[in-house]
């Protein structure tokens, strides 16, 4: 039987409206929300604290040296950027009239050395001549009063080699004394290191510092190999840093490297500068001295380990929500809103104890507003 005219257009008109509904909800449907997702992993986990400004790379040793009295340059030894061993001259003022008074010193030390072998030598002789005079006594071939005469002049001289011996100490003392003098118009090295600065050229007078009035000084060295870096933490992390607490370092000069340390001291006081959050500065030794040219002066940023944890569950850090809560996204990329208890934690993982589980996939980043239970999502591509 031929469906009639009448029929055909109802079936048509059906058709056309079922198409157009259809293009419709395919076309006004709502689109997944293209989210970043993470998967849950195992990891490490520490909790650190940084410093709350930058820290600064130092010396063990470094020493502003200028001459114990002042004078006019006359030699340098040494140029900028020279490394030195201790005890190396590194510089000397105009000193001639001293040197003058320490060869008159050491001239006077010999004659008084001298004097004394000729004294004490005569004392030796007046000694034996006083037992042989005892003994022509006792014989009886010379008085008494030439025994007596005798051992007097003994005993004398013997007190003349004795003084000359304290004269000769007198000598070496003026000699130290003058050595004393000199050295005070020479600068030594007090440890080994490398010429950061000299402050003074040939011929310019040169003077230690007054109390009160800071000038220059004359050469700064420094000890390069030992480096430390000292940092200032907010006081509220300080309680929980201790000595001995494993750190890492990294520094502005070199932002791809991150070098071990290892606490060596805390401040035992809180600074308090105007205007600037209270800190506790605390001094980080490089547990290994990099080979390259690392500078003192470097500005470095610490970041201490208070405590770790290794191969347990963990999550990225802005996945978690308040009240302890995370979207998580099924195999059909639908959500759902799941509880979870956190354990440690830092700024980039926290600790998952129970609520998620290996390779479970959450949220790193969505819009709050948009988000609701059952939500299709569309996970970028990593």
């Amino acid at each position: 039987m031929i469906p009639n005219k009448k029929f055909l257009r109802w079936i048509t008109i059906v058709l056309l409206i079922s198409l157009i509904a259809l293009f419709s909800w395919y076309f006004t449907r709502p689109q997944p929300v293209p989210v970043d997702v993470a998967t849950i992993e195992i990891g490490d986990v520490e909790a650190t604290v940084v410093n709350t400004r930058a820290g600064t790379v130092k010396s063990c040793q470094r020493s502003n040296l200028a001459p114990a009295s002042g004078g006019q340059i006359a030699k340098i030894w040494i140029k900028e950027g020279d490394r030195v061993q201790k005890g190396q001259t590194l510089l000397e003022l105009w000193n001639e009239d001293l040197r003058a008074q320490r060869e008159l010193a050491q001239r006077q030390l010999l004659t008084a050395q001298e004097r004394r072998r000729e004294t004490c030598i005569l004392a030796e002789n007046a000694r034996r001549e006083a037992i042989r005079t005892q003994q022509l006594v006792e014989k009886g071939f010379v008085s008494s009063q030439r025994a007596d005469d005798a051992n007097a002049n003994a005993r004398s001289r013997h007190a003349s080699c004795d003084a000359a011996i304290t004269d000769i100490q007198r000598a070496e003392a003026q000699v130290r004394v003058a050595q004393a003098g000199l050295d005070r118009t020479i600068i030594v090295a007090p440890f080994s290191g490398v010429v950061a600065h000299i402050s003074g050229e040939l011929g310019e007078f040169t003077t230690p510092s007054p109390p009160g009035i800071p000038t220059p000084p004359t050469i700064d060295l420094i000890d390069d190999a030992c480096l430390y870096v000292t940092a200032p933490m907010d006081e509220v992390d300080a309680p929980k840093i201790k000595v001995g607490q494993n750190a890492r370092i990294t520094l502005d000069a070199m932002p791809d490297r991150i070098f071990p340390g290892k606490i060596r001291r805390i401040a035992p006081y809180v600074t308090e500068i105007e205007k600037q959050a209270r800190t506790v500065d605390i001094e980080v030794d490089f547990s290994t001295i990099p080979a390259d040219a690392l500078l003192v002066g470097y500005s470095a940023d610490v970041e201490v380990i208070l405590e770790r944890k290794e191969n347990v569950l963990r999550i990225p850090t802005q996945a978690v929500r308040q009240n302890k809560m995370v979207w998580m996204v099924d195999d059909k990329n639908r959500l759902s809103e799941q509880s979870i208890e956190t354990g440690l934690s830092n700024w980039s993982f926290t600790e998952i104890r129970t609520g998620l589980g290996k390779s479970d996939r959450v949220l790193i980043s969505f819009d709050q507003d948009i988000l609701k239970p059952g939500t299709v999502v569309q996970p970028k591509a990593n």
